[in-house]
């Protein structure tokens, strides 16, 4: 599993959507189901994550997610297209029963470019790469910072890379006098977090939405002191949640996840995984050795 992966909640639809999307995208597979067991909170047997990659970019999705939380163009996922027909073809599936943000059409700071919600309301920005950025990251999630958050994207970008090794900032287009947004603050930044190419803007016009838990950044982490660290760091001025969950400062949700716990609860002793879980639940921050310990129940 890759360093840090991009979860999407939907209520009841993971395998649908996963093969929805594997369906759209080249170089796509799913790689991992899991299903609920004795300790639920699902119903047992039912899906509990769908892991898929799309074009080299890892996903997971949730069933089970509460469904107050809603998609919303506050994180989208750019796809760096090599030729206008690719640009087209993804268009015309990813917009089926969809809605349109920004329609596609020449731009100046791309050829050929669209912004849409698809279906399930999650928001894709297409675009035809240039020779600049043809060697960029297939698929990558890009950032908006609104209302109150409006301005601190660089601040945010900052952040986050000084939690994670193999990390740095790429490019940083501004804004300039005399654009919509205030001048000096982020037209577009591109900064990678270990490895893993990510993109940011500040929003020049307030918007009614922002982050939301609908689409949280799943880290996997190989140590408790990882997951110590991270923990404290990423929740300092936001929110602890349940389950290694938490929301930072600008209102972004991490998962912070020991690698040991996806082999826990998969095991093939259903009495060890269900005890994980109900240990899991339990749970704000994740520690190793507790769940060790529920795995040893017999």
């Amino acid at each position: 599993m890759q360093k840090i992966t991009p979860f999407l909640c939907f209520n009841k639809q993971a395998e649908e959507v996963a093969n929805y999307y594997c369906s759209i995208f080249k170089n796509s597979k799913t790689l991992n189901v899991v299903h609920y067991g004795d300790a639920g909170p699902g119903p047992k047997g039912s899906v509990l994550t769908v892991q898929f990659q799309l074009e080299g970019q890892e996903f997971v999705i949730l069933n089970g997610g509460p469904s107050e939380f809603k998609f919303n163009p506050a994180i989208s996922f750019l796809v760096n297209c090599n030729s206008t027909n690719e640009v087209n073809e993804l268009w015309y599936k990813l917009s089926e029963d969809g809605k349109i943000l920004m329609g596609l059409d020449k731009y100046p700071f791309s050829e050929r470019y669209g912004w849409l919600e698809d279906k399930y309301g999650v928001s894709w920005q297409l675009y035809l790469s240039s020779e600049q950025y043809s060697h960029m990251q297939k698929i990558s999630p890009v950032l908006m910072f609104t209302n109150e958050n409006s301005g601190k994207a660089e601040e945010a970008i900052n952040y986050y890379i000084s939690q994670f090794g193999n990390s740095g900032i790429s490019n940083i287009v501004r804004y300039t006098k005399g654009e919509e947004g205030k001048e000096g603050t982020v037209k577009m930044g591109i900064f990678s977090l270990d490895g893993q190419t990510f993109m940011a803007m500040d929003s020049p016009i307030k918007q009614d939405f922002t982050f939301s838990p609908s689409i949280s950044f799943f880290v996997n982490c190989n140590t408790q002191e990882e997951v110590d660290r991270l923990w404290k760091n990423l929740s300092s001025g936001g929110a602890e949640g349940q389950c290694g969950w938490l929301t930072d400062k600008y209102g972004l949700t991490w998962q912070v996840v020991p690698e040991v716990l996806l082999k826990l609860i998969q095991d093939e002793d259903p009495k060890k995984s269900n005890n994980v879980m109900q240990a899991m639940l339990r749970m704000h921050k994740l520690e190793i050795d507790k769940l060790l310990k529920a795995y040893q129940i017999q």
